[in-house]
């Protein structure tokens, strides 16, 4: 059995032969928390080094590794070493969250490219922000880039007559919400949104760079400020580099469950 070495929270820690747990299951447990930790980020040890850190066969290892594998942890390619998957962008749920301070703030490269910033009228989007059929918009439609490579496809719609000085913002690199504040003097404080699997269209799958009927998650949020509804967004995101984490309690749960035919309210 092996000891703690000196690095502490990068360290092995033994596995307990005793537990009913099986070995693989606290060998994977054991190498997500040297992750969480910051261990790893130079290069993922190879298969003989763990069996030998931890004392187990290398059925053990592979096993854990595959589970791994399988979360999107770990990328395993013929020929190369495995390394972890730092392509993967975590979003916890059940707080007000701006994609770009999100990815800003995990060190990730943002920007966009712009492929629409106009007036438009669109009847469904003025029922959910509780506007009249003809209601004029703002629309802003961006491919939401990180570290270069295609992550979202992103439509946001807002009423015109408080986001019209939007038209003039440049959106390659900076976030709607902070020129909502600053050009037009609007917060959004809250809202709710939707999140499920969802088979992007033709063109979203070419601006995604995903493979013919490739899933990815589709995303409907409205955007309140105070009581007034001031944002309705639609994203399609890709599932290979995004992910989404709960925090629950029993005394503050933190995600409800709805049926799938429902919508947000507006």
């Amino acid at each position: 059995m092996t000891t703690e070495p000196p690095d502490g929270a990068h360290g092995p820690r033994p596995l307990d032969r005793r537990s009913p747990l099986p070995l693989w299951a606290q060998l994977f447990a054991d190498l997500r928390r040297r992750m969480e930790a910051g261990a790893f980020r130079v290069e993922f040890p190879a298969e003989h080094r763990l069996t030998g850190e931890y004392e187990v066969s290398r059925h053990t290892v592979r096993e854990a590794l595959r589970k791994l594998r399988a979360d999107g942890l770990v990328i395993a390619e013929r020929g190369r070493t495995s390394r972890l998957d730092t392509r993967r962008i975590q979003q916890p749920l059940g707080s007000l969250y701006s994609l770009f301070r999100e990815l800003e703030g995990q060190g990730v490269e943002q920007r966009s490219e712009v492929l629409r910033l106009e007036r438009s009228a669109e009847e469904t989007v003025a029922g959910h922000l509780g506007l009249v059929p003809d209601a004029p918009l703002v629309v802003l439609e961006r491919l939401r880039l990180a570290d270069g490579e295609p992550l979202a496809h992103d439509t946001a719609y807002l009423p015109a007559e408080v986001a019209e000085p939007l038209l003039d913002a440049d959106f390659g690199h900076t976030s709607l919400y902070g020129e909502l504040t600053r050009r037009c003097g609007v917060k959004v404080t809250g809202g709710r949104e939707r999140i499920q699997p969802f088979l992007p269209d033709v063109r979203q799958a070419w601006l995604l760079g995903l493979a013919d009927r490739e899933a990815a998650f589709t995303i409907e949020r409205l955007g309140r400020a105070g009581e007034r509804p001031v944002e309705w967004r639609e994203t399609v995101v890709r599932g290979d580099r995004f992910s989404f984490v709960a925090e629950w309690s029993d005394r503050n749960p933190a995600v409800a469950l709805a049926p799938r035919a429902s919508c947000p309210s507006s």
